[in-house]
């Protein structure tokens, strides 16, 4: 019941909603899948990581690339783009897992800065500072609702695909992966491939959202791919709750609305959002999807 009266609120929103505010929500839906991917690796692999923006940024650009260079349609750019971010997470996994800890976080950092700086210098490819501009939307999808439930449809795909992965019995390896590594590497189990093919599978959805986000915004520079990017949304995956399915979208929500809407009353909306990360840390270290479940479980037993 609750899940269909949250589906029937978010199919009625465009009509009530205006156009600012069903664009934040594309957003927050695009945004949410990036924080998600995030939380395979944080989440349910104990894997933190600061350079997931890489798939993001390089699925964007690759679409971009190929229409506008090659002038190819979505149908053949997208999956193009998908495919390529793939391999290029593959890559990046058998070098970023050769460590854990700290020297995974600094080498998934280390890949990702490399990428940043290559958007910037490659002028002649990426525009540099300028950006790609003149991108267009598959489907027709330009006035704002219509993106909106595109946006919609990709974001509840994508979640429970996701939570499938993560309720699969190799989600239960990777869970064990996170808690045990070593009991599980004495139970017969390869450690490293479970490690390396949720990596991969991250990447592939933060892929997904670096899509979205091209499409949504119809432009794409090489902030994209900064560590900015990747912060936030390990940010947004920690205030909301990570290892749980809806923790990244709560995150996702709060940043989002903090940095497109708070913004435009607040000049430095970045320290607020960082009080705001520092009271959830401080009341609900769990984060808030596992806090506001423990408080109201706390409130019925005394009711």
């Amino acid at each position: 019941m609750k899940l269909a009266a949250l589906a029937c609120l978010l199919v009625a929103f465009p009509l009530v909603g205006g156009e600012f505010y069903v664009n934040l929500a594309s957003q927050i839906f695009i945004f949410a899948i990036f924080a998600a991917s995030i939380n395979l690796l944080l989440g349910y692999g104990g894997l933190a990581t600061l350079g997931h923006a890489s798939y993001l940024g390089v699925a964007a650009y690759t679409s971009a690339l190929l229409g506008l260079k090659l002038g190819l349609g979505h149908w053949i750019a997208a999956p193009a783009a998908l495919l390529g971010t793939t391999l290029m997470a593959c890559l990046f996994g058998l070098i970023a897992l050769r460590a854990t800890g700290l020297g995974f976080l600094m080498l998934t950092l280390a890949l990702s800065q490399v990428l940043w700086g290559t958007a910037y210098r490659w002028v002649a490819l990426t525009d540099g500072d300028n950006g790609l501009r003149g991108l267009s939307r598959p489907f027709h999808l330009d006035d704002a609702a219509s993106f909106y439930y595109f946006a919609l449809a990709a974001t509840a795909a994508s979640l429970w695909l996701m939570a499938r992965f993560v309720g699969s019995p190799f989600g239960a390896a990777l869970r064990g992966t996170r808690d045990q590594p070593r009991r599980m590497s004495a139970l017969g189990h390869n450690v490293w491939l479970i490690r390396w093919v949720s990596f991969v599978y991250a990447g592939f959805w933060g892929a997904v959202s670096g899509l979205l986000f091209v499409y949504y915004h119809k432009y794409i520079h090489p902030i994209s791919l900064s560590l900015t990017n990747s912060a936030e949304g390990l940010l947004a995956v920690i205030a909301g709750g990570s290892g749980t399915l809806g923790g990244p979208v709560v995150g996702a929500a709060i940043v989002m609305l903090l940095k497109n809407y708070v913004s435009a009353y607040i000049e430095r909306w970045n320290t607020l959002l960082g009080l705001v990360f520092v009271l959830i840390v401080v009341f609900m270290p769990e984060g808030v999807v596992p806090g506001v479940k423990r408080l109201w479980l706390r409130f019925a037993s005394r009711t």
